[in-house]
């Protein structure tokens, strides 16, 4: 049986964690509040008291933490998983982070005997629960394939996409679409409101055309109840696309939608909106 120790176990952790204890693993996880996630503990799921206990005799160690400085602490901490983990540990980072900072993590954990694959995932806290996850894989192709049938219980689409660092490329590509796809679903819904269109039947017409989209047909009725409760934060869709758009910099890219998107989470973040999900985005729009 193999042994997997998890580290961050938050809206998205909770349900991957749950999915991993309905199969064949040894499951030890860690989080910074231990009230939280209480219910979860039972024979298949066990509490650790650090990342070092986390750590210990596990065959892959999983983390999903929430910003870049979260990561660097997990993994180099001195106490850290880079520093606790034993040789031949594969590491899964799920976290959407800079792709330096994966590659970072994959050198260092060479160094150390150990296999570093960065995993980012799209699909939110409903993809968590379901097992249903986007997750783009940057590392070593043969390290992924060892691990592919843990990812299959966590996934459905699921991809090796090239060398350490392209995994969270591939997810600042997802992060991009993403501010389109939430803005255009917001704009229909106000533009159907300003001529008394009702905006239900409205969704309910388009979803399924060309126009249709994985935000309007989750986000979208959630927009129209007022229900904001996070299935992805409004503060790590910032953290993601500032990410995006320090790497376009670097490369001399100016993406107009992404960059006028993330000016209007800025707004809602500076009205104190951080920990709403990305849905309430439509507040923007009812200012």
């Amino acid at each position: 049986m193999k042994k997997i120790g998890f580290i961050g176990v938050g809206v998205m952790g909770r349900g991957m964690v749950l999915n991993l204890s309905k199969t064949n693993y040894d499951i030890s996880i860690y989080t910074r509040s231990k009230d939280k996630i209480k219910d979860l503990l039972d024979e298949k799921i066990k509490w650790c008291d650090d990342i070092e206990q986390c750590c210990k005799d596990k065959d892959i160690i999983m983390t999903m933490v929430g910003f870049p400085n979260d990561v660097e602490e997990v993994y180099f901490g001195e106490k850290g998983i880079i520093n606790s983990a034993q040789p031949n540990t594969v590491l899964i980072d799920f976290t959407t982070s800079s792709p330096l900072l994966a590659n970072k993590i994959y050198n260092q954990a060479k160094i150390k005997k150990l296999f570093s694959l960065d995993c980012p995932v799209s699909g939110g806290d409903i993809g968590a629960a379901n097992g249903t996850l986007s997750i783009m894989v940057g590392g070593d192709k043969e390290i992924f394939e060892q691990v592919k049938p843990i990812l299959e219980v966590l996934g459905t689409n699921i991809n090796y996409v090239g060398l350490p660092g392209y995994g969270q490329h591939t997810k600042m590509a997802n992060q991009i679409a993403l501010a389109g796809a939430l803005a255009s679903v917001c704009e229909a819904i106000t533009y159907a409101k300003s001529v008394d269109l009702d905006p239900q039947k409205m969704l309910q017409c388009i979803s399924s055309g060309a126009a249709g989209s994985w935000q309007m047909n989750n986000n979208g009725p959630k927009m129209l109840s007022g229900d904001f409760d996070p299935g992805f934060f409004i503060k790590h869709y910032i953290k993601d696309m500032k990410i995006a758009k320090d790497v376009n910099k670097t490369n001399n890219l100016d993406l107009e939608v992404l960059n006028t998107v993330l000016k209007m989470f800025e707004t809602m973040q500076s009205n104190g909106d951080d920990d709403l999900g990305t849905q309430a985005i439509i507040k923007y729009y009812q200012r």
